[in-house]
C-alpha cells in the first residue's frame, strides 16, 4: 500500500521537509499553494475519466500546468524575473505533458497492472471503439489519424510557450525552460504520422538531444528549432488526413511567429542540415577513390 512505501521512504521525506523549512518565505508560499492545488486536482481525477478535451486540459493543468505556475512564482520570488501570466505558465506545462502522454501510449497501455490512460475519449472515439484498439495492426490507418489529431491539439500551446520564453531574462532559467520545450516539439515532429508510436519507442537520437542541450542558449535558437521541427512536421502532413487543414493552420501560425521574430538568420540550423552544392561532387570523388583502392587490391 502507498502508506507502507511512504513509511519506508520517510528519511527522504523528512529531508525534504527540512530543506523546505530552510527556504525563503516567498518560495515556501509558492510551493505550499501549488502543492495543495495539485493534490486536490489529482484527487478529483482518481475516479473521473478523461472524457472530453476540456477534461484533458483540466487534468494536464493539475499535473503539469500548475508546475508551470509554481515555477513562474519561484522565478519571480528570486527577484530576477517578472511574474508570467498564468495562461502562459499553464501552456508551458500542458505542452510538455501532452507530448509525454502521446509519446508514451504503448508503454502506458501495456503496463501491468493497468495504468490510467489520459487520451480523451472525445478524440479517440472518432477512430476506434476502445483506446487499446489503436495498437492493433488492423487499425493502423485509424491509429495514425488519431495520433495526428492528438498532436494537432497539442500544437495550440506553442505560441504561448514562445511568448513565455521570450520574456525570460536569466540565462540559467531560460535554458531550464527552453530545452524541454525544444525537445517536445522535436518529439512531436518525430511522432506525427508515425505508426511506430503504437509499435515501440519513438524518441530523438542521442546526438540530436545533445545538440539541443548544448546549443539552446537564446531565443534565436528556440525560434530556429521550432521553425525547423515545424517544417519537418509540415512535410509529413497527408492532405487526406481528417485534420490536415487544422494541423497546417496551426503549423503556419508557428512558422509565422518564428519568421516574424527576425532572428532566424542569427542561428545555424542543427536540425535540418543545410544543402551544399559540393555534396554531389564530393560523392563522385569518394566513389573514384574507393574504385582505385579496390582496383589496386585486386591487382595485388
Amino acid at each position: 500500500m502507498w502508506y507502507k512505501e511512504l513509511q519506508s521512504s520517510y528519511g527522504r521525506v523528512s529531508s525534504c521537509i527540512y530543506c523546505f523549512s530552510r527556504t525563503r518565505k516567498g518560495y515556501q508560499e509558492a510551493i505550499e499553494d501549488i502543492t495543495k492545488r495539485m493534490g486536490a486536482g489529482m484527487a478529483k481525477f482518481i475516479c473521473k475519466e478523461v472524457e472530453t478535451v476540456d477534461d484533458y486540459d483540466e487534468y494536464c493543468h493539475y499535473v503539469a500546468g500548475l508546475v508551470g505556475l509554481g515555477l513562474s512564482k519561484l522565478f519571480h520570488a528570486c527577484g530576477t524575473e517578472d511574474l508570467a501570466p498564468d495562461s502562459l505558465s499553464n501552456s508551458m506545462g500542458l505542452f510538455l505533458q501532452k507530448t509525454n502522454i502521446i509519446r508514451d501510449y504503448l508503454e502506458d497501455i501495456n503496463e501491468i497492472p493497468k495504468s490510467r490512460m489520459f487520451w480523451p475519449r472525445e478524440i479517440w472515439s472518432k477512430y476506434v471503439n476502445k483506446l487499446e484498439d489503436l495498437k492493433y495492426e488492423e487499425n493502423s490507418v485509424k491509429a495514425v489519424q488519431c495520433l495526428n489529431d492528438m498532436i494537432t491539439n497539442t500544437l495550440i500551446h506553442v505560441d504561448d510557450c514562445m511568448k513565455y520564453m521570450s520574456a525570460l531574462r536569466t540565462p540559467s532559467i531560460f535554458r531550464f525552460c527552453a530545452i524541454p520545450q525544444v525537445m517536445a516539439i522535436g518529439t512531436l515532429a518525430l511522432c506525427y504520422n508515425n505508426i511506430e508510436v503504437f509499435r515501440g519507442v519513438v524518441k530523438m537520437r542521442r546526438g540530436l538531444t545533445a545538440k539541443v542541450m548544448d546549443r539552446t542558449k537564446s531565443m534565436a535558437d528556440v525560434y530556429g528549432a521550432f521553425y525547423d521541427f515545424s517544417c519537418m512536421l509540415k512535410a509529413k502532413v497527408d492532405h487526406n488526413d481528417p485534420n490536415a487543414q487544422k494541423t497546417l493552420s496551426r503549423l503556419d501560425s508557428i512558422l509565422k511567429t518564428c519568421r516574424d521574430s527576425g532572428v532566424l538568420n542569427e542561428r545555424k540550423s542543427y536540425i535540418i542540415p543545410s544543402q551544399s552544392n559540393y555534396t554531389p561532387l564530393l560523392a563522385v570523388i569518394l566513389f573514384f577513390i574507393l574504385a582505385i583502392v579496390l582496383a589496386n587490391r585486386g591487382s595485388n
